[in-house]
């Protein structure tokens, strides 16, 4: 065995001649051994070798043994220690010796087998305690990473939690919105019908009528009854079932228009403050519903401030990209516990007493405002007021485009035309009408009939309800172009499901119930000189 791979002992002792005796049988017994005579210098070659042992007499010249052993396992705990003695050392040394640290005591003069044993048996420990020493720093290592594994894993199961409570409560709010939904859209629905015999016949009465005082009374009617018909338009958007009818809106143009619509909703007590963006881009939006919303949202703030206070209406980018621009509606007023925000949109949920509000405001703003495609998120605390933040898409086309339309009626060509429509009013109506500016009009209350009808009159138009009892519109027209190809149709209706209507009959042209006289004869003709230019 070379001596580079011998085990180095520092062998410690101020006699000589004892020193020398215990470094000739350390040799023999095949260690290294380095020696010293003072306890700084077994100080200095401990730090400078790490001898895996120390034999270690105790009394040296400068520095008892013990305070040497002591300082060796403070620095130095994985260097062992055998602590030697002369045979009238008493016992209470010994105790010292152990005391001060050292991992065993050996009486000399010793044998040299003895002597080899017990270093041999220390420097088991040793092995014993390095190899324990290894593990548990593996064992260390492990647990940290175990922990840094299971701390990721719980914070991703947060994640996923916090994400699927998110999406149950966007389901359920989505559930709530559709069980009102249908019930509103059928509703509208009737109400269409009614409104659309009621606003056609009053029209024609306020066109007609010669005296100031029948006309005068016919247009007041007609603008109640045009007010119904745009409560009708809300609920239907507000059941999603009606697409809205979006553009290009200047966002901050609509809050100035409307800002003398709100000076009189409001009351002279509410101050209304606006900070609008001058760089805040179009947005996509129904301008008319849009209007409502902001007119609901601040009526909302109002009633939260009974004894005035302040409105400030806000425009933002929320990005840096535009992609997104912010509408706030903020109020002083006496603000909402987390309890009521969490269930604000819910539909016909108010915090107002009996009598004084539906629970429907907030929640047909939440149904418009993502039917737009954007979000609306509540920020409020009791006594420091609410903040209603609506998120809006910014739109692509750089100006404002108008949705109106004038439409202007054109007398008719003798076409033949067929009505199909269930409801006896709204079909008198159309007849009536059509009749009157030179279309043969032929009429049915039910599919059925009027594919029978199909057969002797062989129409240029059929003007058919979308949504009717047993069959539907779109089923009657599939049946009557097996007959006729190029029939052309106008779809009329006052349930309005755009997203159906579109599934059935693609981009089949549509006319919203309730409409004036003078919307359906523009609708009538560019159906008829649609079908006219596509037919060979």
């Amino acid at each position: 065995m070379s001596t580079d791979e011998k085990i180095i002992i520092l062998n410690v002792d101020d006699l000589e001649s004892q020193r020398y005796v215990k470094t000739r049988d350390l040799l023999a017994a095949g260690f290294a051994v380095i020696e010293a005579q003072t306890g700084a210098e077994a100080l200095r070659l401990v730090e400078l070798h790490k001898p895996p042992l120390v034999l270690l007499d105790v009394q040296l010249p400068d520095i008892s043994g013990f305070e040497v052993c002591a300082f060796i396992k403070t620095k130095w705990p994985e260097v062992m220690v055998l602590q030697t003695s002369a045979t009238f050392t008493t016992s209470e040394d010994r105790v010292s010796g152990l005391n001060a640290g050292a991992d065993s005591y050996l009486v000399q003069p010793a044998e040299p087998l003895e002597l080899a044993a017990a270093i041999h048996a220390l420097l088991r420990v040793r092995r014993s305690e390095d190899a324990l020493r290894t593990l548990n720093a593996t064992l260390d290592k492990q647990v940290q990473e175990r922990t840094a594994e299971l701390e990721q894993a719980n914070r991703k199961l947060r994640q996923e939690v916090a994400q699927r409570q998110k999406v149950e409560s966007e389901l359920l709010q989505a559930q709530k919105m559709e069980a009102v939904g249908q019930l509103t859209g059928g509703l509208a629905h009737d109400f269409n019908n009614l409104l659309t015999a009621v606003v056609g016949n009053l029209d024609l009465i306020r066109a007609r009528a010669t005296e100031p005082r029948i006309a005068r009374l016919a247009e007041n009617a007609f603008k109640a009854a045009e007010r119904g018909s745009k409560l009708t338009a809300q609920l239907l958007a507000f059941s999603r079932t009606q697409k809205l009818a979006t553009e290009s809106v200047d966002l901050n143009r609509l809050i100035v228009d409307a800002s003398d619509l709100l000076n009189t909703s409001l009351g002279a007590n509410i101050a209304i403050k606006t900070d609008l963006d001058a760089r805040a881009p179009f947005v996509v939006a129904d301008y008319n519903q849009l209007e409502v919303s902001l007119l609901n949202l601040a009526i909302n703030a109002r009633d939260a401030m009974p004894d005035g206070g302040t409105l400030t209406i806000t425009t933002a980018c929320s990005d840096p990209d535009n992609r997104r621009v912010m509408l706030s509606i903020t109020d002083t007023g006496t603000g909402m516990s987390p309890e009521v925000i969490a269930r604000a949109f819910d539909p016909f949920f108010t915090t107002k007493p009996p009598g004084k509000g539906t629970g429907l405001g907030l929640s047909q703003v939440y149904g418009l405002v993502r039917q737009m495609g954007g979000d609306v998120d509540i920020k409020s605390e009791i006594g420091k007021g609410t903040s209603v933040v609506l998120s809006l898409r910014r739109s692509i086309a750089g100006t404002e485009t108008t949705a109106e339309a004038q439409a202007a009626a054109e007398s008719g060509h003798a076409e033949r035309i067929l009505v199909v429509d269930d409801d006896h009013d709204v079909r008198g109506l159309i007849t009536s009408f059509l009749s009157e500016i030179g279309y043969v009009v032929h009429e049915a209350d039910h599919g059925n009939a009027a594919l029978a009808m199909q057969r002797t009159v062989n129409p240029q138009l059929m003007i058919i309800d979308f949504s009717m009892p047993g069959t539907n519109g779109a089923e009657v027209v599939r049946a009557a172009r097996a007959v006729q190809p190029s029939l052309p149709v106008l779809f009329v209706s006052g349930y309005a499901d755009s997203a159906a209507l579109e599934a059935a009959m693609g981009t089949a042209p549509f006319l919203r119930k309730p409409f004036r006289p003078a919307e359906l004869a523009s609708a009538v003709r560019m159906a008829l000189d649609a079908g006219s230019s596509s037919r060979p």
